[in-house]
């Protein structure tokens, strides 16, 4: 089954709920603050951040893998004093990558970052068992 990419596997909200709990973690709110701002339960919102705060660095990783394959002399983001911080310049710099490519309109309308973070992980972005371990974008021709 082909997933859109304003979803994830097996989550029941879209990319861009999971995309906005992400931001506020990467600000400093709670998950109970951020499950009050969405409109979602305090609980999802809590395993939402587990399960991505486990693979921070090396969903970072990924992303600057596309950003490589994707983009023309782009620069690897700096850090930026924080994991979660870390991750969404990661995102960023993969947007723009895929977007300068490929063009910055897609078939469901503007390309968002969680859309290209929705192709780029082939909708197993919170999903366990990914990234895997080794060249993470040799098998996922998705994003490129």
């Amino acid at each position: 089954m082909l997933l859109p990419v304003t979803v994830l596997l097996r989550r029941a909200y879209a990319v861009e709920v999971i995309g906005a709990a992400v931001v506020a973690r990467a600000d400093g709110a709670g998950h109970r603050r951020i499950g009050e701002a969405v409109g979602v339960p305090a609980a999802t919102v809590r395993g939402w951040l587990r399960r991505i705060g486990t693979r921070l660095e090396t969903t970072r990783g990924y992303l600057l893998q596309v950003v490589v394959r994707a983009g023309v002399d782009r620069l690897v983001p700096k850090a930026q004093g924080s994991p979660w911080r870390d991750l969404l310049a990661g995102l960023a710099a993969a947007t723009a990558a895929v977007t300068s490519r490929f063009g910055p309109i897609g078939v469901l309308g503007p390309v968002t970052a969680w859309q290209v973070a929705a192709a780029c992980s082939g909708g197993r972005l919170l999903a366990p068992g990914w990234p895997q371990s080794g060249p993470a974008v040799a098998g996922n021709t998705s994003c490129l």
